[in-house]
């Protein structure tokens, strides 16, 4: 079998055309934009808590890069680099091949390029770095929603959530709907081109991984507002789907990796523009109220506070 080097050379060692020095060195050598900050996000995913065992390399390849891609495009960056480190327990090589084609397929897609890591043995378990930049005083930051503004959801949250219990025996999806979801699940789609175009047009940004509910309430309370989401506005539930669990999925089962974000009420215009140009839905789906701070309330078509105690994933909880 082939040597730890050998399967970094073989499967990780591509060209890198926006590195001064890529893998190889110990470390690599980049050079930023002229006038650019950097923003540097790092993900851990752990089989058996991130990814079931037998999920396929080469979407789990994808969805390595892709989650840390979806945090710099909640802050309107555009990426740049990444550097991946992990612990796997055999040197399989067919499964780092096509774990490494996923992974690139990714990087290829938004021209990211992979400039180092490390890799050992041991329970798999991949972290990755990723790097990006935006111009200074065009950050999107969970800590800027204000008052009046409106609150706004990219694309469909609750499928990745189907999915994983499809895969778990929780739940059984029709042919369809279970190849969406589980696409959903092991392959999301960063939105990096909606989070550049909305450095201009919102307030404060954050991506879905933990639940639409648990992700507002980081905004609520580092803003030191409230909000209101309206269940009426968000996107229809899948149907064939038992409803309490669809809508259980909807707002606390994470792993969505949509863009969530604040914005005045005077763009809306621009965001429905924005939608149509992109073909990606967005939906506006609630409010940001000035009290209660810290709290957000689910309320029906008719304005009435609905109870639900669900919020998302929580590692420690």
């Amino acid at each position: 079998m082939p040597s730890e080097f050998e399967l970094i050379r073989r499967h990780f060692t591509r060209p890198t055309p926006q590195a001064l020095l890529g893998p190889g060195d110990d470390c690599a050598l980049l050079v930023p934009s002229e006038g650019m900050l950097l923003a540097v996000t790092t993900d851990m995913l752990v089989e058996g808590t991130h990814f079931l065992p037998d999920t396929d390399p080469g979407a789990l390849g994808w969805k390595t890069l892709a989650v840390s891609l979806s945090d710099l495009a909640a802050m309107g960056a555009r990426p740049r680099w990444a550097l991946l480190a992990g612990s796997l327990p055999t040197d399989d090589e067919s499964w780092v091949a096509r774990f490494a084609a996923g992974l690139f397929a990714c990087a290829g897609r938004h021209a990211v390029d992979v400039v180092g890591g490390d890799t050992t043995r041991g329970p798999r378990n991949l972290c990755l770095t990723a790097i990006g930049e935006l111009p200074p005083t065009k950050a999107l930051r969970r800590d800027r929603a204000l008052p009046g503004d409106d609150l706004w959801l990219s694309g469909q949250t609750g499928l990745a959530a189907l999915g994983l219990a499809h895969l778990q025996g929780r739940a059984h999806l029709g042919e369809a709907l279970r190849e969406t979801c589980v696409t959903a699940l092991q392959q999301p789609l960063p939105r990096v081109e909606l989070g550049i175009r909305l450095r201009d047009l919102a307030h404060a940004a954050i991506d879905v991984s933990d639940g639409l509910l648990a992700d507002l309430c980081h905004v609520v309370k580092q803003s030191q507002v409230g909000a209101e989401i309206s269940l009426a506005r968000l996107p229809p539930l899948p149907r064939g789907i038992e409803p309490l669990l669809a809508r259980h999925c909807q707002l606390a089962g994470g792993d969505d990796y949509e863009i969530l974000f604040t914005a005045a009420v005077d763009r809306r215009d621009e965001l429905a523009a924005l939608a149509g140009e992109l073909e990606l839905p967005l939906w506006r789906c609630g409010s940001i109220l000035a009290a209660p701070v810290g709290e957000v309330r689910v309320v029906d078509a008719g304005g009435q506070p609905v109870d639900f105690a669900a919020r998302g994933f929580d590692h420690f909880a």
